[in-house]
């Protein structure tokens, strides 16, 4: 916005819109034009160089890339050590941080504060957690390491806009986003890293509970829904930022052979001879060479150079499906063979995959398995020299995307908000006068809401509500109940007695509503 979107280039795994003549390049790690000189360089959360499966894209990063007149690396101070030891002249500046982080004891999920977000470790705990908010509180905004950035932005926006005051995610909150976050509560404090189920660390947990809070605005953190408490010393650590130092750093040999299939594993498989970095374990790139490598067909195919790098490249191709090694490798397979055979892959080849993906039944689970599907498609569409015309297939396969993921955050709203209490909470926080309107039936909407029936003098509530939600609309329609009971009230006072009767029941009936009854009183004439 301030330099001009003609200046400025965006370049993710997913992404990749890039001008003319861009000045400024804002990109993932992964996707960092390495091959390029820059005045002034910077990667974020360079502490990341310890994480177990990014960590040496990282490392390799702050061991490498150079802008040619200013590098700055910003991260946790867990790792000013480490970079101290390992580029003696670095300039060390620290940054405090402006606002409180503090911890809060356990509660229940009905008894966390709004703005709020709860952190889980699993899609179905997202999903199970965020049922339950939907019926206590209103409803949430999702977010997961698995949905699109198309999505994900789409849900927090919905968050981030008040109409809904509560989040439900997984660590993809961790990074990345700057959210008005007041509170952070852990549902759980373990999850399956790819290779096994463990505890977080701290400085992981802190990672999270940082996002409550920013600038100057103070944040808490605690534990909800069951989880066990925070051990007094982590919680000391997260409030006052204080981790053991990073020691080692993920590394992965980026100087590669490929003179063949062998030379090419055996130079990923190299240590270092630093001992500050410790080999990283084998990422899905690297486990699906190792499968191809078994195949024979593929080794007969593997001749020069150009094609152990082509099939090097292919496997860099994300798994955003995540099914079975087996499944991801097939795909991989299948793009070597036409890429070998024909240089390039076929252009009616890459559309149909895209186009079968072109529908949006199925439900949440249907649409998030095409939208994994098309992400990866995606990918390829972006590689320009595999193929012929990209751009076609580029924009054919972002606006399928797109819309896979407006129809999938549609539903996700569908299921977890409940969009009549989150617009009236919204209003009334806003304290403004709510739009009310008495249709002849006697219901009574609220901002378009249907709020519920007058019954001639008696309001009574729409029923489909929780009891928490009827709160909300009681308050929505307290003010709007008192002119209408008011000015019927007066049509009552003023009707002629013709216009009421009295039922078997002793009911007094008035516009067919009952407004009174009679019970026996002292005497046959003298009613009460």
């Amino acid at each position: 916005a301030r330099c001009g979107k003609q200046t400025v280039a965006l370049v993710t795994g997913e992404e990749r819109v890039v001008p003319r003549d861009p000045k400024y390049w804002i990109c993932t790690v992964e996707a960092m034009p390495i091959h390029m000189d820059f005045e002034f360089l910077a990667v974020d959360e360079i502490q990341m160089c310890s994480d177990l499966d990014r960590g040496h894209i990282f490392t390799q990063r702050l061991l490498q890339a150079r802008g040619t007149r200013e590098t700055v690396f910003l991260g946790s101070e867990s790792i000013k050590s480490l970079i101290k030891s390992i580029l003696p002249d670095v300039e060390l500046i620290t940054k405090k941080r402006l606002s409180s982080l503090s911890y809060i004891d356990s509660r229940k999920l009905n008894k966390v504060p709004p703005r709020s977000a709860v952190v889980c470790f699993s899609v179905d705990e997202v999903y199970a957690i965020a049922e339950l908010i939907r019926r206590e509180k209103g409803g949430a905004a999702i977010v997961t390491g698995g949905l699109s950035p198309r999505t994900r932005n789409s849900q927090v926006k919905v968050y981030q806009e008040g109409d809904v005051d509560y989040l439900v995610a997984t660590d993809a909150i961790g990074m990345g986003l700057n959210l008005d976050i007041k509170n952070v509560a852990f549902a759980s404090l373990s999850k399956f890293d790819g290779f096994i189920h463990r505890d977080l660390f701290p400085n992981e947990l802190a990672q999270i509970a940082g996002r409550a809070g920013r600038y100057t605005s103070n944040g808490t953190f605690g534990v909800t829904a069951g989880c066990q408490n925070l051990s007094p010393d982590t919680s000391y650590r997260i409030e006052n930022h204080i981790f053991t130092d990073i020691k080692k750093l993920q590394w992965r040999n980026a100087i590669l052979s490929f003179e063949d299939l062998q030379c090419l594993i055996e130079s990923l498989n190299q240590k270092s001879s630093q001992s500050y970095l410790i080999k990283a374990r084998e990422n899905i790139d690297q486990r699906a060479l190792t499968v191809l490598s078994e195949n024979k067909s593929i080794n007969d195919r593997v001749r020069s150079t150009h094609e152990v790098k082509l099939l090097w490249n292919i496997c860099q191709i994300p798994d955003y499906r995540k099914i079975s090694l087996s499944d991801h490798v097939h795909t991989l397979q299948e793009i070597f063979f036409l890429l070998s055979d024909l240089g390039q892959l076929p252009e009616e080849w890459l559309e149909k995959k895209i186009v079968t993906l072109d529908k949006y039944d199925g439900g949440i689970d249907g649409l998030s398995k095409r939208l994994a599907h098309i992400r990866t498609w995606n990918y390829v569409a972006n590689r320009g020299d595999w193929l012929e015309n990209p751009q076609s297939l580029r924009e054919k396969s972002k606006e399928i995307e797109d819309k896979l993921s407006d129809s999938l955050h549609g539903l996700l709203i569908e299921r977890f908000v409940d969009r009549r209490t989150s617009i009236l909470m919204r209003r009334l926080k806003e304290k403004v006068t709510l739009t009310t309107d008495l249709n002849e039936k006697g219901e009574l909407f609220v901002e378009d809401q249907l709020i519920g029936k007058l019954e001639g003098l008696t309001f009574v509530i729409d029923p489909s509500g929780s009891s928490n939600e009827k709160k909300t609309l009681l308050a929505a329609s307290r003010q709007a109940i008192k002119s209408q009971i008011s000015i019927l009230v007066d049509q009552l006072y003023s009707s002629p007695n013709s216009d009421f009767s009295i039922n078997n029941e002793g009911k007094v009936m008035w516009r067919n509503n009952v407004v009174g009854l009679i019970r026996v009183g002292n005497s046959m004439l003298e009613p009460s």
